[in-house]
């Protein structure tokens, strides 16, 4: 086998933990021990060694069966794709075709799926096979599975595809194994850990959570993110219940629980809480301290407060703060109209073990941060993918262009926002996301259902746009107190705002704004 197939098989074998595994239909949790999961995934890969496994895809809610097959994956040397269901109020059908066309162009043949996800896929082309996990995955196995070695491929890694298309980085089992061992030496994971997720295992996140617990042999507690969807608030109940001492989640969750705390019941228990992370998207510096704050009576430490950054052109993680640094800010000044303010930025921690980060200023970038070198983002290590799938391979060896913008201050990286997304008006370059954090104060707006773009002179009304979905009954007078914030907070008048209804807005499948597309869509619309 290779390098990450032998560490997770040895770790699972020798591991006196569980993989705990939610219910959603009657909230129970079940129980499976690692070893458990083990002999599941060996099952897994023998059936993969009989066909045509070079890729494997993977589709599902996360059942003991379907965790169970990322590991057996490994052991038949195949490389990994998952990829998520339909979004509410998709089409079945055409997310069928459309999920079975994106595996046939990255090289899958053979999917892994269950349930109804299972019936939507099965019978629509005869180039991919189409098998039922639970069917798979059992928990019984006469002989021990001696494993494959397989190709230079354990995870063919979807980008979130935030500022263009989705594509689909090849992540090595060399890569994947320095990312997860680069966090559990960053973080402290070890066979005391309790984590906790609901994150979905197709974001690099959530697939990074699920395997560095298995290697370090720590108690996973696993709900579906449908479930979190459904009602976010059971993360709390959910960590009350595991007494996890991990956790992680993006922007969204923190602000929502933040916000609506006083909804809250007393019996929940948040002091077992050592590391919680935020990733995945900018860190919303307000949303989470509110949620530091409201969630203290509840025994909740604010410095488990861990912002991150992370690629999935990188396995996952990049830098990650030591533990208990807290959430730590950093305030430049900017230039506005009206003269000069502060912004607020995360500070994300230094490099985890094996990845180095910098800072590229030979291309200057003017923006609103004054005082600090701000420049493009770029990193290198033993974490970095090989290249993207249909493109040419990379070196590991050689910097590599995120995309963001950031600089360095005591105590690690800053990213300000996307290269892409910076918009201009009257010679001023500025970030999106202190817009969209003021206009989303205004009442009616919804948090997180904000996009501030720069129209080119070709539009109807160049400028600032800000287009918000809006759930109020005055649209007039919501959208002069949007217009008087940011003209007094950022310094700058936008040309046009627009109302849309909740869910308007486009979004990538792990729920980030597409703000490049709602910037085409105006443009078209000649707004």
């Amino acid at each position: 086998m290779n390098v990450l197939a032998s560490a997770l098989s040895e770790a699972m074998r020798g591991a006196r933990t569980d993989l705990v595994v939610l219910d959603s239909d009657d909230g129970s949790w079940a129980h499976h021990p690692w070893q458990e999961v083990h002999t599941r995934a060996e099952n897994v890969a023998a059936h993969l060694t009989d066909g045509d496994t070079d890729a494997v895809g993977l589709i599902g809610e996360p059942s003991v069966e379907f965790l169970a097959a990322i590991p057996g994956a490994f052991f038949a040397g195949a490389a990994l794709s998952i990829l998520p269901g339909p979004v509410r109020g998709a089409d079945p059908a055409q997310w069928a075709q459309a999920t079975l066309a994106r595996f046939r162009s990255i090289g899958v043949r053979t999917v892994l799926s269950h349930g109804t996800y299972l019936d939507l896929l099965r019978g629509r082309t005869e180039s991919i096979a189409v098998h039922d996990v639970t069917q798979i995955a059992n928990p019984h196995r006469s002989t021990t599975f001696h494993g494959a070695d397989g190709g230079d491929v354990a995870i063919l890694q979807g980008t979130a595809g935030s500022t263009g298309t989705p594509k689909a980085a090849r992540i090595s089992p060399a890569a994947a194994l320095a990312n997860y061992r680069g966090l559990i030496q960053r973080v402290n994971v070890d066979h005391n850990s309790r984590a906790h997720s609901w994150l979905p295992i197709y974001h690099d996140m959530g697939l990074a959570f699920l395997l560095t617990s298995m290697l370090a042999g720590a108690d996973l507690w696993q709900a579906p993110t449908t479930a979190f969807a459904g009602n976010p608030f059971g993360w709390l109940k959910w960590l009350t219940e595991s007494r996890a001492t991990m956790t992680a989640a993006p922007n969204m969750a923190y602000n929502i629980v933040g916000k609506y705390a006083k909804i809250v019941n007393d019996d929940v228990d948040l002091s077992h809480i050592g590391f919680a992370l935020n990733g995945g998207e900018p860190v919303d510096c307000a949303g989470t301290q509110r949620f530091a704050t409201e969630m203290a009576r509840f025994g909740f430490d604010p410095t488990a407060l861990s912002p991150s950054y992370g690629l999935a052109e990188s396995t996952c993680a990049v830098t990650v703060p030591t533990p208990f640094s807290g959430l730590v800010i950093d305030e430049p000044t900017v230039r506005s109209d009206g003269g000069q303010s502060t912004r607020t930025f995360a500070v994300l921690g230094e490099a985890i073990p094996g990845m180095e980060v910098r800072i590229n200023a030979d291309q200057p970038r003017d923006t609103e941060v004054t005082g600090r070198e701000v420049g493009d983002v770029e990193v290198r290590g033993t974490s970095l993918m090989t290249g993207y799938v249909g493109e040419a391979h990379i070196d590991p060896t050689v910097w590599l262009p995120t995309g963001d913008l950031g600089y360095f201050v005591d105590g690690g990286l800053v990213v300000c926002g996307r290269v892409k997304e910076l918009i201009t008006v009257a010679g001023r370059n500025l970030f999106p996301t202190e817009i969209e954090r003021v206009a989303a104060q205004v009442t009616g707006v919804r948090e997180g259902g904000v996009v501030a773009v720069g129209t080119d002179e070709t539009s109807a009304r160049p400028g600032l746009v800000i287009a918000a979905e809006f759930k109020g009954t005055d649209e007039s007078a919501a959208r002069s107190d949007l217009v008087a914030r940011v003209a007094s907070e950022c310094g700058v008048v936008p040309a046009d705002v627009i109302f849309m209804k909740p869910g308007a807005l486009p979004r990538t499948s792990s729920g980030k704004l597409r703000r490049l597309e709602v910037k085409r869509n105006l443009e078209r619309a000649g707004r």
